[in-house]
């Protein structure tokens, strides 16, 4: 039983080497949106595949428990029946995956068609910074951290504790992710985005607002700003994602290493469209090249992957410290000087063992 949708060809390979019999998916092993050869794969090896059965499945069912699954897709832990779904042919995989490979080509052909259109119009900006605010030299040679209010920034963010520690970089807040940072204790350095989604303890914070503006000059949010009283510097564009501003004020300001959280653009999360993958999002991504770094690279870094050699360490320091104990006790128990005495105790231990 997975949660996966959009089975690729490596995860179906694994299934396959694990010899299963059928795949029970709490959603669509192909929604269509890339053309992922994963269940063709799976059937042609004689697995049965049942699609969307729904979460529900994964609270009553847990590993090692036996279930019991019907022709028509139900799946029974004992009598109690935890959810159905839908059969899935051979007839619907390959139908879907032609269907998904002409709609990825007429996605990306109007993404490019919209790329093109944007570095056109937005030409000054990716070119000469034209209408990046200025901030004088806090970026300059920094580490920058640019937090957005993703899907799992918060977890991320622990990760990168150490990091933040040891490097102290600028954090730039992204919208809400600027209310998160603060309640969390972090100093935050910038803020990016619209002010009517933040609140106004982040805004008072003592962080740089940042406020997103349209090519005709119209600032977003600017009544919020005014009603609280804080100062706000414009960033003018037809850049619609507050992050990819971030991304090009540090670039612009020559930050020395940007490292992005909550908000990664990978060539698979373009093909499944998802809300961050845009031409701004690829074009400011590029901008920045081997100076950005996501946030998964950067806590990998700082993964201790076992705990063993941490164990085996203090395991030793524990052994020397009960060592140095018994030598300074037993310096300072006798009548004679501190060597004598240890030499007189460890000749006294000796002697009873060999007795």
């Amino acid at each position: 039983v997975i949660d996966a949708p959009d089975v690729s060809r490596a995860v179906a390979q694994w299934l396959i080497d694990s010899q299963v019999v059928a795949v029970v998916n709490t959603g669509e092993f192909s929604t269509g949106a890339i053309p992922n050869f994963g269940p063709q794969m799976m059937l042609d090896a004689g697995i049965m595949l049942v699609e969307d059965v729904g979460d529900g499945v994964l609270v009553g069912l847990k590993d090692g428990k036996k279930g019991r699954l019907t022709e028509s897709g139900e799946l029974f832990c004992g009598d109690k029946l935890l959810g159905s779904g839908v059969v899935v042919t051979p007839e619907d995989a390959e139908e879907r995956f032609l269907l998904a490979q002409q709609r990825l080509v007429d996605y990306m052909e109007a993404f490019f068609g919209n790329t093109i259109q944007f570095i056109h119009s937005e030409s000054p900006l990716l070119i000469d910074g034209l209408g990046i605010p200025e901030v004088g030299d806090v970026l300059r040679d920094r580490k920058v951290l640019v937090v957005s209010p993703g899907r799992y920034f918060r977890s991320e963010l622990k990760e990168l504790r150490n990091f933040i520690r040891e490097f102290s970089p600028v954090i730039i807040a992204v919208d809400e992710a600027a209310d998160a940072l603060v309640e969390l204790g972090y100093g935050v350095d910038f803020i990016v985005g619209d002010p009517g989604g933040i609140g106004a303890a982040a805004l008072r914070s003592g962080a740089r607002v940042v406020v997103p503006a349209g090519p005709d000059g119209h600032v977003v949010g600017l009544e919020r700003i005014q009603d609280l009283g804080v100062g706000a510097l414009t960033f003018p564009s037809a850049v619609e994602n507050a992050t990819d501003l971030a991304l090009f004020l540090a670039d612009f300001h020559q930050a020395e290493l940007v490292v992005n959280v909550g908000a990664s653009v990978t060539l698979d999360s373009l093909f499944a469209q998802s809300g961050y993958a845009s031409p701004s999002a690829l074009l400011s991504r590029m901008k920045l090249g081997p100076r950005l770094v996501d946030a998964s690279a950067i806590a990998t870094l700082y993964n201790i992957r076992s705990g063993k050699n941490i164990a085996f360490l203090w395991g030793v320091m524990g052994v020397l410290v009960a060592l140095a104990t018994v030598i300074m006790v037993a310096g300072l128990a006798g009548e004679g000087s501190f060597m004598v005495n240890v030499v007189d105790t460890w000749n006294n231990i000796i002697g009873r063992v060999a007795s």
